[in-house]
C-alpha cells in the first residue's frame, strides 16, 4: 500500500485518530514522562559533548530495549575511565579490544564483535572528517535534514547503522529535542518506523499486518505517514513519539 492508492477517506480518519493521539500524549494519557534518552548526564545543550552523547549510542539502537541501551550510555559517561568513549579523537587512538572492554563494562554495547566497531567507525568518521565535532558535520551540511540524509546515505559506510532509514530520522529528532540543532527544515525528518510505529500503523489501519513483511516497509510507511501530514500544521515525526507509546502500551487507550 503506497501513497497513491491512500483514499481521502483514509487520509482524513488516520489524521483525525493521530491528532487525537498527539494531543494524548500531551496530556500524559499515553504514559512516556520518562524517556528513554532522558537518561543522560544533563550536558549543556550546545555543548559538543551533549551532540557527541546522543549520536554514538543512537548506532547501536537496535533489536534491543531503548531504556536499557541509555541508562547504559549513562553509566559510561559518568564512570570516569570509560567517558573517553564519548571522545572520537581518543577513542581512534584505542585498540578495539580497550574500546570493547570499555563499551562492555555497563552493556553500552551487547554484541562485542559488531558494537565495537560501528562505535570506532563512527568515531573514525567523525575525527578524520570533521574535527571530532557532530556539530562540524551539521555545520558542513548547514543543518538541513535533507542534506543530512543525502550525505549519510551517500557515505553509508561512514555511518553504519545511524545511516540507516529507522535511526536516521530517529536520531535526528532526539538532536532537536535534547541540544541546541535548529534544522532549518525540521519537516523532513519522517517518521522512524521501529516496530511499535508499524504496529501502530496497523492498528490505524494504515497498513495490513501482512504488509509488514515486505522487505520495503519502514520506507514505505514513512511514506505514507509524509502523505498524511501534508499540507497540515503537523510534522511527520511529530506522530512518532505517540504512536511509540501507544504501541507500547499495548494500544489500551482509546481514541474513539
Amino acid at each position: 500500500m503506497h501513497s497513491e492508492r491512500l483514499t481521502q477517506e483514509k487520509i482524513a480518519c488516520v489524521l483525525a485518530a493521530s491528532e487525537k493521539l498527539i494531543y494524548l500524549h500531551k496530556c500524559g494519557a499515553l504514559g512516556g514522562e520518562i524517556m528513554p534518552e532522558d537518561s543522560n548526564p544533563g550536558l549543556p545543550g550546545n555543548s559538543e559533548m551533549n551532540y557527541l552523547y546522543f549520536t554514538l549510542p543512537m548506532a547501536l539502537n537496535f533489536q534491543r530495549n531503548s531504556y536499557r541501551l541509555w541508562e547504559s550510555a549513562k553509566l559510561t559517561y559518568e564512570d570516569i575511565d570509560n567517558a573517553s568513549v564519548f571522545s572520537p579523537s581518543l577513542v581512534v587512538e584505542m585498540r578495539i579490544e580497550e574500546l570493547r572492554d570499555k563499551l562492555l563494562k555497563y552493556k553500552v554495547a551487547i554484541q562485542p564483535s559488531k558494537h565495537p566497531e560501528i562505535w570506532m567507525r563512527l568515531c573514525e568518521t567523525f575525527s578524520s572528517e570533521f574535527c571530532g565535532s557532530v556539530k562540524n558535520f551539521l555545520l558542513c551540511n548547514d543543518f538541513s535534514v535533507t542534506k543530512i540524509k543525502e550525505y549519510m546515505t551517500s557515505n553509508k559506510k561512514m555511518f553504519p547503522y545511524l545511516s540507516g532509514s529507522k535511526i536516521i530520522n530517529y536520531w535526528l529528532y532526539v538532536l532537536s529535542q535534547y541540544t541546541e540543532a535548529a534544522f532549518i527544515d525540521k519537516e523532513n525528518i519522517t517518521v522512524a518506523p521501529d516496530t511499535h510505529v508499524l504496529q501502530a500503523s496497523v492498528k490505524l489501519g494504515l497498513i495490513q499486518l501482512d504488509d509488514i513483511s515486505n522487505p520495503n516497509i519502514r520506507e514505505i510507511v514513512s511514506e505514507l505517514w509524509n502523505t498524511i501530514f501534508s499540507d497540515t500544521k503537523w510534522t511527520p515525526i511529530d506522530i512518532h513519539t505517540p504512536l511509540w507509546l501507544w504501541s507500547r502500551g499495548g494500544f489500551t487507550v482509546k481514541l474513539g
